[in-house]
């Protein structure tokens, strides 16, 4: 049988591995191997993407290596072993041995002994990997392994590359003799080309915490731990030929691949209803709902429609568990709404998950679920920024622990972190590296660095050090750092879970994710579930209850009067501070010019002021055609049905990839990568390598050589950030909610955004200001009135003031105003009454003091500083307390100079950010 390398480490083994699983896949199809076990430290994170790989190899040359899935386990008696499965049942115990020790170790670990491994060793191919001295404990536990799984169990030989090789495979192979195994020959690479050796030391010394020349003998003596051909392993190997040709043996054996890893939602039966049946018996219920005089007709030939084809692909499940988890968020009174391809149906608009109609829009349900593509639908749901935690623990009580967990996101090494890690590595003083990191703006990336920046901070590109440097910052940019959780993206499954992928625990509390990210998932064919936290969410269900409260109506999402004039007068104003999306100065410049007057108006308006339509230059075509000063023309009729509602400019994701399809001749295939090249731009760089296939495309159709240039840089600008339809719909109905809110309830916005930070561009001395600017009467927090939230109060002329809560105060804590409201009784009479009977720690009735919360009192700041100060220990005690007569030692009145109003506002900046006294700059204005 030929060679099989059976023990590959990839990148995945953070800071161990120096080269991609990519990279290792590549190598192996260019020196003709078979087959290659991807076989990373407690971690099958990495394999996915060699699995991609080996599909793209043969697609663009018709043959690629096999990809052998594998884990290399190491146990806490210090033995190391490959673990290959050998069928499904196998790798569904790979993945819970590896959920074991990962869920029994913090983040990032793994705890695991031979019992362990042994109770999972059924199905499975055992590699031993010996140490560099065979102690006797050693000899033991791996006598111990061998009679436990007699025929399964293997020694590999692997060179050391330091003369004393082949004395080393006699002994090893004596010692595989004597415990009955059979030895296999493996060059245990951690790089996929020699050429790599400079970086694999420079994780080993980031991974260490020292400097590349500290490294010692834990650095590589050379760069031949490395994918090697079977030519070059027999003559690593005389006399050891057989131990060459074993691995082929044992890789026949293995006939898991992760093509076989079928993926089931969970069924969503309940109480003998079938998911179809229960999902059309919700629909007509919500519909009933959202219609209370009657269904429109097209509305139900619609949803009959929508029905039929979810019933087709078989996706019931799905929206079944987004109806359930967004129920859920209702009944606890959390605000969610719905967005995303299918989340924009009626399907969606009737369970309640999303409160926009489709209706509005001119979005079809097939290009987002469509039979022919077969492809998952897509609904993120997003929740109060507050409360999403709730929602989350109800999914894993709902479905358990082994049958759901967040996606993991790779966290890479991008500009400024490879600057500081490699450079610390390679001995640059932290000065230097400060004054490399200030030249990188955003991602960075290879070249990001150039000469000219490096001689403009007093650097020398020619110093040899700073010059290997360099390239290395470039060598390692696009490496995984380590695992980290995903936004909200839940894989929940019918089965184990933790038998389709191993579960580890998340540096957050209560959380548990999968080692696969979105791409990987995807790639599966996985569903998942994005459940997201949006900060406005929050700020829009405080402004309804405070409505409730104080105005005795109830509103919620779906029943805010529509298209409402005096809010799209406002928002034409560019009076949009805090209004979500559109509170961006880019957004406000753009508002007066766009003036929107209907809700599509700001669909567009989301979408538009994005890096994708202002790098194509669309920005300025659709203003001058939307005012009439241009034709709007179309390059053609079949681009005119999918431009005609954008007049003729495209600026949604969905039109960049029509067009591609349309005007570019791209096959599904084509587009399907683009799409995926679009998606996965911060880790695998842009979508220029398909610009010459577009461009030709475009060319061959008929399309004009300059508009085929402005589509595709658009395209190129949707690799920075792209923003589809779909979500630029339910974003706009966030729009329009807030813009509503602010029009005809300012008081109550600002403080549902006061309440609701941090979120948004604007300081809340800013919102207050801006509310000050509508009217709005803002009264500063008070001792006897604040609570711990801004609250809306009577002004005593009929309408509401805002109060600001203790919790605009710098430095005070919630359970403390929380302990001082509930001690407040009739009012605090004194600085000292805080003290005793709420409790307070001095320092807080100090900030209290600083922040002028005591003036009801009659008290100046000065005055109540003076008496906050002369508190002392956390509590009163009894016997010099001074409340009997003649007891205590009384304090000599002390006459205090008035502070000046710039002193107040200084003081009111530094106790709360914000000042109702007198703008900064009209204690100036006499001077400028």
């Amino acid at each position: 049988m030929p060679f099989v390398e059976l023990s590959a480490t990839s990148n995945f083994t953070f800071l161990t591995g120096a080269s991609h699983p990519e990279e290792l896949m590549r190598r192996a199809a260019s020196l003709g191997l078979p087959a290659l076990a991807i076989a990373d430290e407690n971690s099958v994170a990495g394999i996915v993407r060699a699995f991609c790989e080996a599909k793209e190899i043969a697609r663009e040359t018709g043959t690629a290596p096999r990809l052998v899935p594998a884990a290399r386990v190491v146990v806490r008696e210090g033995v190391a072993v490959t673990v290959l499965p050998r069928d499904r049942a196998a790798w569904g115990r790979l993945c819970r041995l590896l959920t074991l020790g990962r869920r029994a170790a913090p983040k990032g670990g793994c705890d695991l002994g031979l019992g362990d491994l042994l109770a999972h060793a059924e199905g499975q191919e055992l590699l031993l990997h010996p140490p560099a001295r065979l102690a006797p404990e050693w000899r033991a536990l791996a006598g111990r392994l061998a009679e436990a799984c007699p025929g399964r169990v293997g020694l590999i030989l692997a060179p050391q590359y330091a003369g004393q090789d082949r004395a080393r495979f006699e002994r090893l192979a004596a010692l595989a003799a004597r415990l009955g195994v059979p030895a296999v020959a493996s060059s245990l690479p951690i790089l996929h080309h020699g050429a790599r050796r400079r970086l694999a030391d420079v994780l080993t010394a980031i991974r260490t915490g020292c400097r590349v020349e500290e490294l010692g003998r834990r650095a590589l003596a050379n760069g031949e731990q490395r994918i090697r051909s079977e030519a070059e392993m027999l003559r690593l190997y005389p006399g050891h030929e057989e131990a060459v040709f074993r691995s082929g043996e044992i890789a026949g054996r293995l006939g898991f691949c992760l093509s076989q890893l079928r993926y089931e939602y969970p069924s969503e039966i309940a109480e003998g209803e079938s998911s179809s049946d229960r999902l059309a018996r919700l629909t007509r219920e919500g519909l009933d709902w959202r219609y209370p005089s009657g269904v429109p007709d097209k509305v139900a030939a619609q949803a009959r429609h929508e029905l039929e084809l979810i019933g087709k692909l078989g996706y019931e499940p799905y929206f079944l568990t987004v109806h359930d988890i967004v129920r859920f968020a209702r009944d606890r009174g959390i605000l969610c709404q719905g967005r995303g391809s299918a989340a924009n149906s009626i399907v969606c608009y009737a369970l309640g998950v999303t409160s926009v109609s489709p209706e509005i829009g001119t979005m079809v349900f097939e290009r987002f679920v469509s039979e022919a593509r077969n492809e998952p639908p897509d609904i993120d749901v997003d929740f109060e920024h507050e409360r999403r935690e709730e929602v989350i623990q109800h999914i894993y009580e709902r479905y358990g622990r082994h049958r759901a967990g967040l996606c993991a996101t790779v966290i890479h090494y991008r500009g400024k972190r490879a600057v500081r890690e490699v450079g610390r590595a390679m001995g640059l003083s932290e000065d230097t590296l400060a004054a490399m990191s200030s030249q990188i703006w955003g991602w960075g990336g290879p070249g990001a660095l150039t000469e000219q920046r490096l001689r403009e901070i007093g650097l020398d590109p020619n110093d040899r050090r700073l010059w290997l440097t360099l390239q290395l910052i470039d060598e390692i940019q696009g490496f995984p750092r380590h695992l980290s959780q995903h936004v909200g993206g839940f894989v929940i499954t019918e089965g184990r879970l933790d038998e389709l992928v191993p579960i580890e625990n998340a540096a957050m509390e209560d959380r548990t994710v999968i080692c696969w990210d979105k791409d990987d998932i995807d790639a599966l064919g996985i569903l998942k579930v994005d459940v997201l936290a949006l900060g406005m969410l929050t700020c829009i269900r405080k402004a309804f209850d405070l409505i409730e409260m104080h105005h005795h109506t109830r509103y919620t999402l779906a029943t805010l009067p529509q298209e409402d004039g005096p809010t799209y007068d406002m928002l034409c104003q560019a009076d949009s501070l805090g209004v979500f999306q559109v509170e961006s100065r880019a957004q406000m410049n753009f508002l007066p010019r766009m003036r929107p007057r209907r809700f599509y108006d700001l669909v567009i308006q989301v979408a538009i002021i994005r890096p994708g339509p202002i790098q194509g230059d669309m920005v300025h075509p659709y203003i001058r055609r939307r005012n009439r000063e241009e034709d709007v023309h179309f390059p053609s009729d079949a681009l005119g049905e999918v431009l005609g509602k954008t007049l003729g400019v495209p600026l949604f994701q969905e039109q960049a990839m029509q067009i591609a399809i349309i005007g570019a001749g791209f096959t599904p295939d084509e587009a399907d990568r683009l799409r995926r090249a679009l998606a996965t731009f911060k880790k695998h760089g842009n979508v220029t390598a398909l610009k010459d296939r577009f461009m030709e495309g475009m060319r061959a159709n008929g399309y004009d050589e300059e508009f085929a240039a402005r589509c595709f840089a658009q395209i190129e600008g949707f690799g920075s950030y792209g923003f589809p339809e779909s979500h630029a719909a339910s974003f706009a109905f966030l729009v329009y909610a807030s813009a509503w809110l602010k029009c005809h309830h300012p008081g109550i916005f600002a403080c549902a955004l006061l309440n609701s930070q941090p979120m948004g561009f604007y300081a809340p001395a800013q919102i207050v200001r801006d509310a000050r600017a509508h009217g709005v009467t803002v009264l500063p927090p008070c001792i006897n009135a604040s609570r711990w939230d801004n609250v809306m109060e009577p002004d005593g002329r009929g309408r509401l003031a805002l109060r600001l809560g203790l919790r605009q105060i710098r430095g005070v804590a919630e359970e403390e105003a929380l302990w001082i409201v509930g001690a407040r009784g009739n009012g605090y009479r004194a600085v000292e009454d805080v003290w005793r009977r709420a409790g307070t720690p001095p320092a807080t009735v100090t900030r209290l003091a600083e922040a002028d919360c005591f003036a009801a009192l009659g008290l100046s700041r000065r005055e109540a500083l003076w008496q906050a100060r002369a508190l002392t220990g956390d509590k009163p005690l009894p016997l010099f307390s001074g409340d009997m007569d003649g007891e205590g030692i009384v304090e000599p009145a002390v006459a205090l100079r008035e502070m000046t109003l710039g002193e107040q506002v200084v003081e009111d900046y530094a106790a709360f950010r914000l000042t109702l006294r007198a703008h900064p700059m009209a204690l100036l204005r006499h001077l400028l």
